[in-house]
Parts: structure tokens; C-alpha cells; sequence
């Protein structure tokens, strides 16, 4: 079989540099905004008593605000690419042996996401992460009088939610992430090189390992890096949710850029027997989404509980995030089951290149909704700046990854599995 290679063409290259300038003029026309008041207008007439209680946050804040989104969302396109990979592996799938170089090429995000949020954490803790105060866990002032803002909820939390344990886990995360990814993909490079079965074995034997660890680590990425952005409230199912959402999107990406390839002539071993597979996974894992979403909900809501249900008000009942709120479950169930419902539509290049964008769209703002109402408040209106910062974020990932999948061929030509995914059906 011929060997494709897809390459970064200069036109691709423009392109990516484009969408980054255009975000960085958005981001730019945030700050101006944010300084000549171009939006607070709207906040002042909507939410005037709030704003008379509490200081609206600085442009720096809705700044961090977006990154840390932003780079939450991108860091989960990445490592649950590898997770894809993984998953096949350790299944001995074979059908996926075709495109399996598309998600192994989105593993090579992982060190710059970390590096952001490492970053974003030293400089930004005390905008993003309330509990980071030192003020809030003192009982008393200096003279001995007691401290309005101690607040024992966050001292009987300290023991897990403490800077040095925070940021130690967060490291340990990434970077374990990160090597079990570049141990599955050197020895799929040396399965190519080398023909041995051997590489197969240990690549296995990896992809368990890292399906072990994710399944631990993706639930305390999810306390940690969302839903202890408001510290006073927890759901037992929130790690849960934030890989659902994390893996939907991943799938409509693959899927995505698979059927893009095939537009350009490339992996023309992939046929509607593939695009059906992968359509089926955004269509079934989109309802497990929305499953997730809805118990969540309910279970919160038919608790009444004063301090779980603040989580849905802040977002159900604001006229800030209320219509992103209806959307996100437009966009991440509506659209998916409705539209890739026949099989004809799972089967159509054309039909999950109209899905799959839009199912991204749903989930960047579904983690907009999880980070920007807790940190913004009323004040987090999504914004240029919000836009701006994923379009910096989407031109980074879109080069690192993309340069990824150029550094070998597109179809792994020694794969012990390469003849049942070339003879793939269903």
C-alpha cells in the first residue's frame, strides 16, 4: 500500500496565523472595552444591585477567566486522543488501525497545556481560585478580633485543597499523561520501523496503564481544575460530567478531521464503513453526555439543597448565562441525535462535517459555563476576549497538532491490525 503523509502547507500555515491575530485584535478590542466601560452599560442596566454589592472584576481576571477555559477544554481534546488510542489498544480493536494516527497526533498538546495551566495557576490562583486567599483561614485579625472573612467550610477543606498539594497533583497529572503518551507513540513509530509484534504487546500493556490512571486522574482533574473554581459547592458526578464532555468532543474532532483528510485525498483506505463507526461513537457518547447532564441536574434540583442548587441558579436563572445554558444542550444533544440519528447520516462525509463543528462549538461552551460563572460572576457575559483567547488557543493546537500528525505517515503501514481495518465492515 502506498505511504500518505499529509503536510502543513504554507495556505494551512496562513490560515493558523490569520486565526491567531484575529484573536489577538479580539482580545485587544476586550481590553478596550473593558477600559472605556463599551460593556459595562449593559451589565449596569441588567444587573445594577449586584453591582452595587461587589466590584466588578478587573479585565485581568476575565483574562485568566478565558484561558483557564480555554486551555481546560484544549488540555481535554488532547489527552483523551490518546485515551481513543489507548482504548483500541487495549481492546485489540481493529477497525480503527486507519485513523488511528489522527488522535495518536493530538497527544502532542499535552506539554503545552500544562505549561499554561501551570502558568496560568502561579500568576492567576487568587482571580481564579477563591479558596487560594490566606485571609480565609485565619479565625482572627492582628488585634485579636475575629476575622469577618474566616471561613471554616474552606479550614476542614485544607487538607486537600492547599497550593503545594494542588500544584504537585497537577504536575503529576500532566506529565504521567505525557509519557505514557509518548511511550505509546514511539513504539507505534517502532511498529513501522521494526514490523515486530512486540511493540503491539508493550503498546498494550501502556494503553492499559494510562486507561488506569486517566480513569483516577480525570476525576481529580475535574475537582481540581473546575469545580473547585467555587469551592463551597460539590457534585458526585462532576469528573464524570467533565469527561463526558471532555470525550464527545474529542470524537467530533477525530471524526472531523478524518473526514476532512478524505475531502484533500488522503486516507483513501477510510471508507463510509469507518465514518460510520466514528459517527455512532459522537451519537451514542452525545447522549451519554446529556444522561450525565440531565441526572446531575435532577438530582440537584429535586434535593433542593440551598448550597448544590447555587451551581444551577447562577447559570439556569441568569439572563447572562441562561441562553448558553439552553444552547449547550441544544448544540451537545439536540443536534447530534436528531441529525446523525439514520444510519445513512453517520455514513455521510458531508453530514458529520455539519455535526461535528458544531458539537465542538456546544462543549467549548459548556466549559465556559462550568469556569467563567463562578470566577465572573454577573460580570462573565461571554465576551471578545472569551472568543479572542479560543481562536489563540485553536490556531496553537490546531499547529502542534497538525504538525504531529505530518511527522509520519498517515496510515501506520506495519499494524498487526492493518488488514481488518482495510476490510472493515458494517
Amino acid at each position: 500500500m502506498e505511504q500518505e503523509y499529509f503536510h502543513l502547507s504554507r495556505p494551512l500555515l496562513k490560515r493558523l496565523i490569520i486565526t491567531a491575530i484575529v484573536g489577538i485584535v479580539l482580545v485587544g478590542i476586550g481590553w478596550v472595552l473593558s477600559q472605556t466601560g463599551g460593556h459595562a452599560e449593559h451589565q449596569a442596566e441588567a444587573h445594577a444591585e449586584h453591582q452595587a454589592e461587589h466590584h466588578a472584576p478587573s479585565f485581568l481576571t476575565h483574562l485568566f477567566s478565558a484561558l483557564w477555559f480555554n486551555n481546560l477544554f484544549f488540555t481535554g481534546l488532547s489527552v483523551c486522543g490518546v485515551l481513543f488510542v489507548a482504548i483500541h489498544y487495549a481492546a485489540k480493536a481493529g477497525w480503527s488501525s486507519l485513523v488511528k494516527r489522527v488522535p495518536e497526533a493530538l497527544g502532542y498538546f499535552l506539554p503545552w497545556a500544562g505549561v499554561i495551566a501551570l502558568l496560568l495557576f502561579v500568576f492567576g490562583h487568587h482571580d481564579l481560585f477563591h479558596w487560594t486567599h490566606a485571609s480565609l483561614y485565619q479565625s482572627t485579625l492582628a488585634d485579636g478580633s475575629p476575622n469577618p472573612e474566616y471561613d471554616p467550610i474552606l479550614v476542614g477543606k485544607s487538607g486537600y485543597l492547599n497550593i503545594p498539594f494542588y500544584v504537585s497533583r497537577l504536575i503529576v497529572i500532566y506529565l504521567v499523561w505525557y509519557v505514557l503518551f509518548r511511550s505509546i507513540r514511539r513504539h507505534s513509530l517502532l511498529e513501522d520501523e521494526e514490523g515486530s509484534f512486540e511493540h503491539r504487546k508493550k503498546m498494550i500493556r501502556l494503553s492499559v496503564a494510562f486507561i488506569l490512571f486517566f480513569a483516577v486522574s480525570s476525576s481529580v482533574a475535574g475537582w481540581d481544575w473546575a469545580m473547585s473554581v467555587n469551592p463551597h459547592w460539590f457534585s458526585t458526578l462532576y469528573g464524570w460530567y467533565m469527561f463526558a464532555s471532555w470525550w464527545v468532543a474529542t470524537l467530533a474532532l477525530i471524526t472531523l478531521i478524518v473526514t476532512t483528510l478524505k475531502a484533500r485525498g488522503l486516507l483513501r483506505q477510510v471508507n463510509e464503513n469507518h465514518l460510520h463507526d466514528l459517527g455512532k461513537y459522537v451519537f451514542g457518547f452525545s447522549i451519554f453526555w446529556t444522561y450525565l447532564w440531565f441526572s446531575q441536574l435532577m438530582l440537584i434540583y429535586y434535593a433542593n439543597i440551598p448550597e448544590e442548587t447555587i451551581y444551577f441558579i447562577e447559570r439556569w436563572h441568569s439572563p447572562i448565562y441562561a441562553p448558553y445554558f439552553y444552547l449547550v444542550l441544544i448544540l451537545n444533544f439536540f443536534v447530534p441525535f436528531l441529525l446523525l440519528m439514520t444510519r445513512d447520516a453517520k455514513r455521510t462525509p458531508f453530514m458529520l462535517q455539519i455535526v461535528c463543528p458544531l458539537v465542538l462549538v456546544g462543549h467549548w461552551l459548556d466549559f465556559y459555563l462550568m469556569i467563567s460563572p463562578d470566577v465572573l460572576k454577573e460580570s462573565g457575559a461571554l465576551s471578545l476576549t472569551d472568543i479572542g483567547i479560543g481562536l489563540l488557543f485553536l490556531a496553537l493546537f490546531r499547529y502542534v497538532a497538525l504538525s504531529g500528525l505530518s511527522k509520519a505517515p498517515l496510515v501506520a503501514p506495519e499494524d498487526a491490525t492493518l488488514d481488518e481495518s482495510i476490510h472493515h465492515h458494517t
